[in-house]
């Protein structure tokens, strides 16, 4: 390599450094069997398109004992929203048609995963959100923050 191509890469890097030439836009959230998130906060850039959210089960257990989703709310919903989730077995836990709900996974068991695409112009950055599970008994456990950043 001549000196200066390698001058001009290492002036390269300086200016472009690699966290800012790729955003955050795929995001992975493990739960298991003992009703935990890996995570307590889920980062949105909304700077991206789309953000592509996988939830993996990584328990044994399945869907109808130990079953795992993440729910998108604002902050001031979240407890209401878990109580009414609790009564929709029917559409796994989450309500149909409900507007607190500003986007959901699949209900998964041990050993799957499901993703999400998100579109960040779902979540206004003057609110507040969290995320939880709705399965029955979950949520006081399975809950967290979601951080808006551009």
């Amino acid at each position: 390599m001549s000196a200066n191509r390698a001058i001009v890469l290492i002036a390269g890097l300086f200016l472009f450094p690699l966290g800012a030439m790729a955003n955050d836009c795929h995001i992975t959230v493990e739960s298991d069997d003992q009703m935990n998130f890996d995570s307590e906060e889920i980062v949105i850039d909304q700077s991206c398109e789309e953000i592509e959210l996988t939830l993996k089960h990584v328990g044994d257990l399945g869907v109808d004992t130990m079953g795992h989703n993440i729910v998108f709310t604002r902050a001031e919903d979240l407890e209401s929203l878990a109580q009414d989730a609790m009564q929709a077995s029917e559409d796994d836990y989450v309500p149909a048609g409900d507007d607190r709900v500003v986007a959901a996974t699949n209900l998964i068991g041990g050993g799957e995963t499901t993703t999400l695409t998100l579109d960040p112009s779902l979540f206004d950055g003057d609110e507040r959100y969290a995320f939880f599970c709705s399965f029955p008994g979950h949520w006081g456990a399975m809950q967290g923050e979601v951080r808006l950043v551009n």
